[in-house]
Parts: structure tokens; sequence; C-alpha cells
């Protein structure tokens, strides 16, 4: 017989206010370069997080290793535009996206289906 575990319901993150920032980067990337297809950001939005990746792996493997702290933020932020600009090129909505979607999880996660919970 499998134990039922009993998880605290929690709220998810709030992700109020990423529409207008989402917009904004619309506005941008098409006055500064134009349209773009919604493949060119996949490929970059996957070039970009392997760069992250690497800088991560990199540190994980020599934890001594100096790793330019600022490097690391321009990884990441080049992976926020990134993806902004797949999600504006594919006309998803990122904010009710993230939204639904850790609404989902905290569902799953609840039913004892999202794997351990802290004790």
């Amino acid at each position: 017989m499998k134990k039922v575990v009993q998880v605290e319901a929690l709220t998810p993150p709030e992700v109020q206010g990423l529409a207008p920032t989402q917009l904004s980067f619309l506005d941008y990337q098409l006055r500064a370069f134009g349209q773009r297809s919604a493949s060119f950001f996949a490929l970059e939005l996957a070039g970009e997080c392997g760069e992250l990746a690497n800088l991560e792996k990199k540190l994980w493997r020599d934890p001594e290793r100096a790793v330019d702290s600022q490097h690391l933020s321009d990884e990441a932020a080049d992976v926020f535009i990134a993806l902004m600009n797949y999600c504006n090129a594919r006309g998803i909505t990122l904010e009710s996206a993230v939204q639904s979607k850790l609404e989902r999880i905290e569902l799953r996660r609840q039913q004892g289906q999202m794997g351990p919970t802290p004790s």
C-alpha cells in the first residue's frame, strides 16, 4: 500500500507585470532588428542557455575556478532576452503561460507527483 503524504498547499509565485515587459521587448526588437522567425529565436535561446550552462559546468567541475559574476549575469540576461523574443515571435504571452504552468505544477506537487517535499 502506497503511503499518502500530506503536502502543504502553497500559492504559486506571482508573475504579474511581465506582460508590459514582454510588449516592450517586442517593440524594441521590431524597431531595432526587424522581424525574425521563432526558429531563429529558439536557436538563439538554446545557444544562450548552453553558454550559461557551460559556465556553471566549469564552476561545478572546479569550484575554485574564477568565473566573473558579471559574465554569469550577462549570460542569464541573454537567456531572458532570447526567451522574450521567442515568445513574441510565437505569440506566447509568457505571463499567463507561466502562471498557468505554476498552477499545474502546484496541483501535481500537492498530489505527490513532483518528487519529495522538504521536511
